[in-house]
């Protein structure tokens, strides 16, 4: 059997998994006929949201189909491209469906749990999250494995191929086969961008909202029913933090597989280097499976206990795959090529430390997180002040984990030499290796992800239902997991957005040298194409930043303003005597997502079509560096800074500093509140951006080497 078939095989493992744990959540109970009603209406909220989100995007999927059409029968793209970018966006949108379903159907069912012990409530909303995990990996391998064995059986015959001169039949048939697969990758990025930007201003928009009136200036609990928005803060955390985040997880995956695939005819390693990366991920797949059935804790644990429970699963499944890729390696590519384990042994190793990183400074059972609360003491100017230092200390660590990375994987792949060498291609493959290596654990790390999401509303379900006092500490043990497990996830995201974007930015120059191979780069930092290029690619995180962050503040004081109309307006409903217009809150935020996410996702398709036309090749490579340097930095300071703010006011909650209602909580909330676009909208989009920028270039290369001023 040739390990090309563990690639399919794999995909339909996660697939029956996902379907296996899905039905095990859909088993349990959900409690009360209260708990029912809430859930009910996240879910009707959720659905509607995606429904309308998803009939927008439509429109533009079908304009970027007849553009890429357009392209195809004029001889710049081959035919199937157009057909791929649907199937990439199709999917990825799939998956962010399937595992927001599975969570809102989870919510009331981790709460009903919860009742009986803590450790029952964290297999169901853990279970939750596997499925988001292992469906992400599931249809993405299945996406990659369809176009790959479609391929090369159509361009298995040579009539279909062009070949340049002196070159050899099977490097054309990669060529043209990478080249249409890095086309669905774009679609993956496209969607995962609309996901993540629209979830992102929809949830925190609804949560600074609802923090805002109900916690700072009407003084009532969090997740309090008498709060009109939050039901709209539940249905948020579904279409920004699930879905959202499948999404978002789903192109890095495909990406970082397929752009790997891209560089084994530079590397010399055809055939067998393209399916070598697909094989690992397979071998991921299996290795999470295992790996889940090591989640489990004890009554009464301990947040170390939690977080310990989690990693163990990951931990493990990282060793599996470890083990599993030295004989991948040296049976597929060779004893002589044995550097590429190290390589992907790199790519584990940094995805485990950049984790570690994250929770360092983002849980409240460790210094920099406890310190933080304590300047919440003098006031919300000192919270945001220590939140802004600690976020911007926090990127230091990441940068030499992947810094490092990168060095180790290119050294023992044998890189070596300029841009076109044969050892400098293939150290470019090991970097790509590195990047699988890291995400072939996804299926289990993006579990632990999206089990935050259920246990934050599992702990609403709770509040809203008058659960007992047991029952709320055991989901506000979970629902703090969760807030540091989801820091950690955004952590391991961004990281390896920062690989995969290098191994898509190598992917883009390999492109230009297949179509031109007359081209000759000019990558000197003094030169002006890439020197101008370097400062657009370097501000663009910021612009998308800025945008996302403007949306998330116009949209929650809409948000405000109704809140604060519905408590002074509707009679007996501070008295619980009344019901909020929970839809009103959800209809605003929905609306705004809708018209606030287009502008910054017509950007990142714009930017890199309009720099090539004007700067060039050369100046797309100075615009793709500078994207992933300060991209990279940024999203990391945000997502620290916003995941540390958060923890600080759950810390000062738990009985820290006066505990609730004190004035060091009411400043840590004023901290939540900024840090919320942080970490769930500006930061983790900011990730998708230097991909997606990679990904329109690989595409339009051939368009720009027709059509550029310099």
């Amino acid at each position: 059997m040739s390990f090309t078939l563990l690639a399919p095989i794999g995909s339909v493992l996660a697939l029956l998994f996902a379907a296996y744990l899905a039905r095990r959540v859909l088993k349990a109970p959900e409690g009360t006929d209260v708990m029912k009603k809430i859930s009910l209406a996240v879910r009707r909220g959720a659905n509607a949201y995606l429904k309308r989100q998803y009939t927008g995007v439509l429109l533009f999927f079908a304009a970027m189909f007849v553009i890429l059409l357009v392209l195809a029968l004029t001889g710049y793209l081959t035919i199937f491209v157009p057909f791929a970018f649907i199937t990439g966006g199709f999917f990825s949108g799939m998956s962010g469906f399937i595992g927001m379903k599975i969570a809102t159907a989870a919510n009331a069912r981790t709460a009903n749990a919860a009742q009986h012990s803590l450790n029952s409530g964290l297999r169901i909303a853990f279970s939750s999250g596997a499925v988001m995990g292992f469906v992400v990996v599931g249809l993405g391998l299945l996406d990659i494995s369809f176009w790959y064995y479609f391929l090369k059986f159509w361009y298995s015959n040579p009539e279909h191929l062009t070949l340049a001169a002196g070159q050899l039949l099977e490097d054309a048939q990669i060529q043209a086969i990478t080249s249409a697969m890095l086309t669905f990758g774009m679609g993956a990025s496209s969607m995962a961008l609309f996901a993540r930007v629209g979830g992102g201003i929809f949830t925190k928009a609804a949560d600074v909202g609802a923090d805002l009136v109900g916690k700072v200036e009407v003084g009532i609990p969090e997740d309090d029913p008498r709060n009109p928005a939050v039901i709209a803060d539940n249905v948020g955390d579904n279409v920004g933090d699930v879905a959202g985040m499948g999404a978002d997880l789903y192109e890095s995956y495909v990406g970082s597989i397929i752009s790997t695939a891209a560089l084994a005819v530079a590397g010399g390693f055809g055939f067998k280097g393209v399916t070598i990366p697909m094989v690992m991920a397979a071998i991921g797949i299996l290795a999470s499976v295992i790996g889940t059935f090591f989640v489990r804790t004890k009554e009464g644990a301990t947040q170390k206990n939690l977080l310990f429970a989690l990693r163990r699963g990951t931990w493990i499944s990282a060793g599996i795959i470890a083990v599993a890729a030295f004989p991948l390696i040296y049976f597929g590519l060779g004893k002589e090529n044995i550097g590429f384990f190290f390589a992907i042994l790199s790519g584990l190793v940094a995805g485990i430390l950049i984790g570690l990183t994250t929770e360092y400074y983002t849980s409240d059972t460790y210094r920099p997180t406890q310190k933080l609360s304590g300047t919440a003491l003098t006031g919300p100017a000192t919270t945001i002040i220590g939140g802004l230092s600690l976020g911007m200390l926090s990127t230091v660590l990441p940068v030499i984990i992947v810094g490092v990375s990168v060095l180790v994987s290119y050294t023992v792949s044998g890189g070596a030499g300029s841009i076109g060498d044969a050892s400098f291609n293939q150290g470019l493959y090991g970097v790509g290796l590195s990047a699988v290596g890291m995400l072939s654990t996804l299926g289990i790390t993006l579990a632990t992800d999206a089990y935050g999401p259920v246990a934050d509303n599992a702990g609403g379900i709770a509040e809203m239902a008058g659960l007992g006092e047991e029952v709320r500490a055991r989901t506000d043990a979970l629902d703090s997991l969760g807030n540091t497990t989801a820091a950690t996830g955004k952590g391991f995201a961004i990281g390896s957005a920062a690989l995969t974007a290098l191994t898509l930015i190598a992917s883009f120059i390999a492109e230009v040298q297949v179509l031109d191979p007359d081209f000759q780069f000019e990558l000197s930092i003094i030169n002006p194409p890439v020197l101008i290029g370097l400062f657009v690619g370097g501000v663009l995180p910021f612009l998308f930043a800025a945008l996302t962050m403007d949306a998330v503040g116009r949209a929650a004081q809409s948000i405000v303003v109704e809140v604060r109309r519905q408590f002074r307006e509707i009679t007996g409903l501070m008295e619980g005597k009344a019901d909020p217009d929970y839809a009103s809150c959800v209809d605003i935020c929905t609306k705004s997502a809708q018209k606030e996410m287009i502008l910054p996702a017509v950007i990142a398709v714009v930017a890199p079509i309009l720099v090539g036309v004007l700067l060039g090749v050369n100046g797309i490579c100075g615009m793709l560096a500078g994207a992933t340097v300060t991209g990279f930095i940024l999203a990391v300071m945000m997502a620290n800074a916003g995941g540390a703010w958060d923890n600080a006011k759950k810390y000062i909650e738990g009985g820290a500093h006066g505990g609730k209602g004190s004035e060091a909580h009411k400043a840590a909330v004023v901290g939540d509140t900024v840090g919320d676009p942080f970490k769930d909208t500006s930061g983790p989009s900011i990730n998708i951006l230097i991909k997606l920028l990679s990904m329109v270039s690989i595409v339009f290369a051939g368009f720009i080497l027709a059509f550029h001023l310099m």
